[in-house]
């Protein structure tokens, strides 16, 4: 996953864990595209300490994603949601109730992962 991406979901699932220092930070480097001197002018920190604190945060923030799965469950879901997408508009076309079977089992599998 691209690192900008990767550090969205990281932020969008356990930002909150953050205290607001970090949060502000963070989102400034990640949302709003500053630079690090940028960031460390506007918080009165040296560009050094902007980069430790964002390595700090994108550390605490994977390693909550390595004990709570929650960004892969939530792509896994994600897909699936999107294979049952798919699958619904083969059934309108085709009637076939096998299809109907797949659709019952993926959503199972959802519900299971939830």
């Amino acid at each position: 996953m691209e690192e900008k991406v990767e550090q969205t979901y990281l932020y969008d699932f356990y930002g909150e864990l953050l205290n607001p220092h970090q949060r502000e930070v963070y989102e400034k480097f990640v949302f709003e595209d500053l630079s690090l001197g940028e960031i460390a002018l506007e918080e009165g920190i040296s560009r050094q300490g902007v980069h430790d604190l964002i390595k700090r945060c994108t550390k605490s923030l994977e390693e909550y994603e390595e004990k709570l799965h929650l960004i892969a469950k939530f792509q896994s879901a994600k897909n699936m949601v999107g294979e049952i997408h798919q699958l619904t508009k083969q059934f309108h076309q085709t009637h076939n109730e096998a299809i109907m079977e797949e659709i019952e089992q993926i959503s199972n599998q959802i519900l299971e992962e939830l």
